[in-house]
């Protein structure tokens, strides 16, 4: 007959010591009736084991432990109400001289290390001798932890899997830093070139964007190592040793035009590079604010930028339609000028949904007295079609690449009358 899930008999609470005389106080919890019945029977034939509860579920389980106060509970790990792990978490919190067991017809690493995760000090899969079971049972009593040869081997391999993953990952880290610290300790490995920013009715250059080159393996994409400074946190490091090698280099940009540079939020708010500027004449410099950066608090960068811009200093919204905050981005910033990313400027021309959003945007420049730098401008066409939506100023390829500071009285020679 299957024995019911219920109290068999509560006697004092209490967890034996080594040595001592009185029963192990054991509750078993499992789904199935024939493997609590079983485990009934082999509990009830020990004298130094006492059988005071069954449960067929986590919730059972979990009011039969806060009621008993168990030495041990023999948890199954597939069991309804939440498994064994969450039975094994809440009495754990119940009664914590509990000592859990995982029981389980599993043997996969996910199940062992879910529960091991959970509390449990020991783990055994179903079928095991009934040598074994009470072995186990014993000895979690004493604080031994044990695991199922069955399942050992399944722990040891993850376990290794994951020391392997962390020890990679730790020296990749080391290495994202060296690589990042090599080029902070060394400015050789760091220059500047300049692409100017024109005016798209004659090619005449309003100002130019610093933008910054590694000298350094591996060779790739200035955005991936502005990116691994982020990651290493020498971001604002890196970024103020490009705005260091772009201000030194204002004198010789021409009078009429201003110096773009770029930065992430967290370089723009900090005291470093307030400090930078405060040489050089407010009124050439425009600080260009990235989409793609989070701002996680607004208020503190305008703070941050007030006084800057009270003395002169330009705020730009870098690659406008293409990053996290939209819209949004340029209200709480109120910036002089919105750069249109490349992704809506490049076949404007073409697609009629890029023309809208661009609309949209000089639209909502106008309303708020900021000029309009289109990005990306690849062809003569799409040249034609912003100055059909009436942009202003444009940069890309088409117009000028990026390279040495152009002369006084430069123009885009795809441009000039």
């Amino acid at each position: 007959m299957n024995r019911p899930a219920g109290e068999v008999r509560a006697t004092p609470s209490g967890r034996p010591a080594e040595g001592d005389d009185r029963p192990i106080r054991v509750i078993v919890a499992d789904d199935e009736p024939t493997i609590r019945d079983a485990l009934a029977d082999l509990f009830g034939g020990q004298e130094s084991l006492e059988l005071v509860g069954v449960a067929a579920d986590a919730d059972e389980a979990i009011e039969l432990a806060g009621r008993t106060l168990p030495d041990v509970a023999l948890l199954d790990v597939k069991m309804p109400g939440g498994g064994g792990p969450r039975a094994a978490r809440v009495i754990r919190s119940l009664t914590p001289h509990t000592r859990i067991v995982a029981l389980s017809a599993h043997e996969d690493r996910a199940s062992v290390l879910e529960m091991l995760s959970a509390g449990v000090v020991a783990y055994v899969v179903k079928g095991a001798s009934a040598d074994e079971i009470l072995e186990t049972v014993r000895r979690s009593v004493l604080g031994q932890a044990s695991l199922s040869a069955d399942v050992t081997g399944h722990v040891v391999h993850e376990l290794a899997g994951q020391l392997a993953r962390q020890e990679r990952e730790v020296a990749e880290r080391r290495d994202r830093l060296e690589r990042i610290q090599h080029v902070l300790d060394d400015p050789t490995r760091l220059s500047m070139v300049y692409q100017p920013i024109v005016a798209l009715h004659d090619g005449a250059m309003a100002g130019v964007e610093a933008l910054a080159r590694f000298d350094v393996e591996p060779v790739r994409d200035p955005d991936l190592w502005f990116a691994e400074a982020a990651e290493t946190g020498l971001l604002v490091e890196l970024e103020l040793s490009a705005v260091r090698l772009a201000l030194a280099d204002l004198h010789l940009i021409p009078q009429d035009a201003y110096l773009s540079i770029n930065m992430s939020p967290g370089t723009a708010a900090s005291p470093g590079f307030a400090k930078l500027l405060e040489p050089h004449p407010a009124e050439r410099i425009v600080l260009e604010v990235t989409e793609h950066a989070r701002v996680e608090d607004y208020a503190g960068l305008r703070t941050a930028l007030r006084e800057m811009r009270r003395m002169g200093v330009r705020l730009a919204v870098d690659d406008a339609g293409a990053g996290f905050a939209s819209l949004r981005h340029i209200l709480q910033l109120e910036p002089d000028l919105i750069k249109v990313d490349m992704s809506l400027t490049q076949n404007i021309d073409r697609e009629r949904a890029n023309r809208a959003l661009a609309a949209g945007l000089i639209a909502f420049a106008s309303e708020i007295d900021a000029q309009i730098v289109a990005e990306g401008i690849e062809t003569q066409t799409e040249v034609e079609a912003l100055r059909g939506l009436g942009v202003t100023y444009g940069q890309g390829l088409y117009l000028a690449a990026p390279g040495r500071i152009p002369e006084p009285g430069f123009r885009a020679g795809t441009l000039a009358p």
